[in-house]
This record gives C-alpha cells, structure tokens and sequence, in this order.
C-alpha cells in the first residue's frame, strides 16, 4: 500500500530529481500548492501573486521507507533556512514547506523540523502548511530532470550537488 507526502523546497525540477533516487519512492509529480487561483499555470505561480509554491507529490512504499525518513531526507537536501528562496530562486514560491495529508502527518512534520533543528542550531524556517488543494504541473515539468533538465545550464548547475549530497548524507535511502 503506497501513501503520500507533498513537499516544497524551492524549485520542483530539483526536488523532484532528488526524490526519484529515493528507495521506497514509486512516483514523483511537479506541481503547485497552497495559494489562492484555481488551476494555476507556471506563468503565474511564477510571478509570485498566486500564493502557490512550486512542490513534489511523492508516493512511497511506507514498510520501505517512513514518512519521517522522508522529511529527513527533505530537509537535508535543501536549505530549510532560507526564507522564499533556494539559492537564486527568490520568492514565496520557492518556500520551505511541507504539506501533510492528515494530522499524523502534520504532528512528524513538526517533529521532523524540530530535529533538523536541534542538530543544526534551530535555523529552519519551513513551514507546516495546508490542508491545501494540489494542482499538478505542466506535462513539461514532470521528469524534467530526466529529459531537458540535463541540457539546462540552471538544472546543470543545482541538482548534481543536491544529488551529491542525497548520497552522501542518505546513503541507505538511495536506490542502487
């Protein structure tokens, strides 16, 4: 039986990319969540006015990997303390935010960021957010890493260290 997890931690490109190499994890979506236009398109949640945050719809194998194992994995590969931004990525679309399902989910989420936070100095700005409506992106972001990520110069530039760093810090959660 597979659950889900709705995670945002800048840009979806490259947190989608680091959670396909995820064991336990079966399917990863690029999409928009938490604001306030119904169906919005990339061109609008990227100008900053819808509210949304660019997020991956992670679906795992929970008996593989937990949920709080994912958040760990989720914190330790972006930069929970940057307030609506990812390194060049600024705006609340690219947010710190973790969007449970139900309030089990809700209560690890926060627990998850107390963690991150007694091990790192208590610098995490992420959110615990929602109930929200999950929009999924355009056909062209799904999988972009796979397919034109690796001619963009941007893609080139931000997912190798994020992919380094999965395995370094998570080397029993990357799939062989």
């Amino acid at each position: 039986m597979s659950e889900q997890a709705i995670l945002a931690g800048g840009c979806f490109w490259c947190t989608e990319a680091v959670f396909r190499d995820v064991i336990g994890v079966s399917e990863v979506g690029s999409g928009y969540i938490g604001g306030n236009v119904p169906d919005p398109t990339y061109k609008q949640v990227c100008s900053g006015t819808t509210g949304h945050a660019e997020a991956i719809r992670v679906t795992y194998d929970p008996s593989v990997i937990s949920y709080g194992e994912l958040l760990d994995v989720f914190m330790g590969t972006h930069d929970p303390t940057q307030l609506n931004r990812q390194g060049n990525d600024v705006g609340t679309q690219y947010r710190s935010a973790i969007f449970p399902l139900d309030e089990t989910q809700r209560a690890e989420a926060q627990a998850a960021i107390a963690r991150w936070n007694d091990e790192h100095g208590g610098s995490a700005v992420t959110t615990v957010e929602g109930p929200a409506e999950w929009y999924p992106a355009e056909d062209y972001h799904q999988e972009y890493w796979e397919g034109e990520g690796q001619r963009n110069p941007y893609c080139l530039a931000v997912i190798p260290p994020k992919l380094m760093k999965l395995r370094k810090s998570f080397q029993n959660r990357v799939k062989g």
